[in-house]
């Protein structure tokens, strides 16, 4: 069996490192550490990904909780199997993907989560929605927005749902790269990164 290829304690594989298609998106390295870091798992964490993309953090979340579950939801049937690729590149056992469009597809899933995450803005009110009724107490959700529209609807909900201790984070990462003979830096796209916990 050949050696694991992320044998660190610590997430922030690099993003080359996956698996990936044209067109479907994917949580970069530091936008992913600061979605891991707002989710605050425990090794035994039971995880609901949804709108998991290439799978990033369905395979940095299977390796930070060898003794938890992740559950990865994807409406796309070959990017369903982009993630399954990259979970067996890394080596992650402790993923399960669901094929079906959120929040249509939460319905009934199982086991319950005590941490969500949402990647992406389609129906985010709905799917906020459909996951606090299952989420454990003393869950935590952590929800992505790209555009201020999502982000007000990601804001709104968490109030409505009267979740507690609410975070909201704005990126702004430069990373150093090579174009022809010059260095220079680009910008990673800002993200908002919002958290909320059920008491």
């Amino acid at each position: 069996m050949p050696p694991p290829l992320w044998f660190y304690v610590t997430p922030g594989i690099p993003d080359d490192w996956f698996e990936s298609l044209p067109g479907i998106p994917m949580s970069q390295r530091e936008v992913r550490l600061l979605l891991l870091a707002h989710l605050r798992l425990k090794s035994d964490s039971v995880l609901w990904d949804i709108g998991a993309g290439t799978g990033t953090i369905p395979v940095e979340a299977g390796l930070l909780c060898p003794g938890g579950r992740i559950i990865a939801v994807e409406r796309d049937g070959e990017v369903a199997s982009l993630i399954r690729r990259n979970c067996d590149r890394f080596g992650v056992k402790n993923v399960e993907i669901i094929e079906g469009s959120a929040p249509e597809c939460l319905k009934g899933l199982a086991p319950r989560p005590d941490r969500v995450c949402i990647e992406g803005g389609r129906s985010v009110k709905a799917i906020l929605k459909e996951v606090w009724q299952p989420l454990r107490t003393q869950g935590r959700v952590v929800a992505t927005a790209a555009n201020l529209e999502t982000l007000y609807q990601i804001s709104e909900s968490l109030a409505e749902l009267q979740a507690r201790n609410i975070e909201v984070v704005q990126s702004a990462v430069n990373r150093l790269e090579t174009r022809g003979t010059n260095q220079i830096f680009a910008a990673v796209d800002p993200i908002f990164v919002l958290s909320g916990e059920k008491l």
